[in-house]
């Protein structure tokens, strides 16, 4: 039977009222490979609280950005569970978890992601328009002021920069207020002006909205920002 996003409270912790935002249990993910298997991660738990800020670190090839795609349901584990909100995803099918994403989640790209035939107005309206909402136009066009954009509404991302690009792309993932912001590598393709005044903004939009926001980064100084940092090493959490 089709889960349906509301299913998605039927997990909440009832004896305190407050659900972790996160809770990954015994989580991996192995691929065949020539070799046989390959273990990508294994055994991998914690817990995020509401509104708290995570960054998760590792050396090119740990397994951070495969953990995000898995926290956010891009992918499927091998084994273990991920409950999102109080809502385990991998009990929901495909159509059920792109159900909740579009609830709950906003995601932020290191290659940015923007519709090349969209103008920036419209990739910040379209996770607006797609949940119906019908003010759309409106909220999208006060959020890429937000973000410094109020004059190229009408540009399409290949005329603008990679800061202006990534200030879309943050626009379209807070624009619906989600209760979760993931972020991978974020500011990768920026250079490092550019790269910080981005961070400022990101952290200064959270702040504002009180998401809980989880992201992957090789930035020593973007991770310091944030409250906790987990590390990955060769798949696992280092002590």
């Amino acid at each position: 039977m089709r889960d349906h996003p509301e299913a998605f409270k039927q997990n909440a912790d009832l004896d305190t009222g407050r659900t972790p935002a996160i809770q990954v249990s015994a989580l991996a993910k192995k691929v065949a490979d020539a070799s046989g298997e390959l273990t990508i991660l294994q055994d991998i738990d914690f817990t995020v609280q509401p509104a708290e800020t995570l960054a998760l670190v590792g050396a090119s090839g740990s397994g951070k950005s495969t953990l995000l795609g898995l926290l956010a349901g891009l992918d499927t584990p091998t084994s273990g569970t991920v409950l999102l909100d109080g809502t385990d995803i991998f009990a929901l099918d495909e159509d059920g978890r792109a159900a909740f994403r579009k609830a709950k989640l906003g995601f932020v790209f290191q290659s940015f992601q923007l519709l090349g035939h969209l103008t920036a107005l419209e990739n910040v309206m379209l996770p607006l328009e797609l949940r119906g909402d019908a003010d759309a136009r409106a909220k999208a066009s006060e959020m890429l002021g937000r973000v410094g954009l109020g004059s190229r509404l009408k540009h399409y991302p290949k005329f603008l920069s990679g800061g202006e690009q990534q200030r879309v792309a943050l626009a379209r993932a807070f624009v619906t207020e989600p209760p979760l912001l993931f972020a991978d590598e974020p500011t990768g393709s920026l250079d490092a002006a550019t790269g910080e005044a981005v961070i400022q903004l990101m952290f200064e939009l959270n702040r504002e909205r009180g998401s809980t926001l989880v992201l992957v980064t090789h930035d020593n100084a973007m991770a310091a920002r944030c409250g906790r940092t987990l590390t990955i090493a060769a798949g696992r959490l280092a002590a």
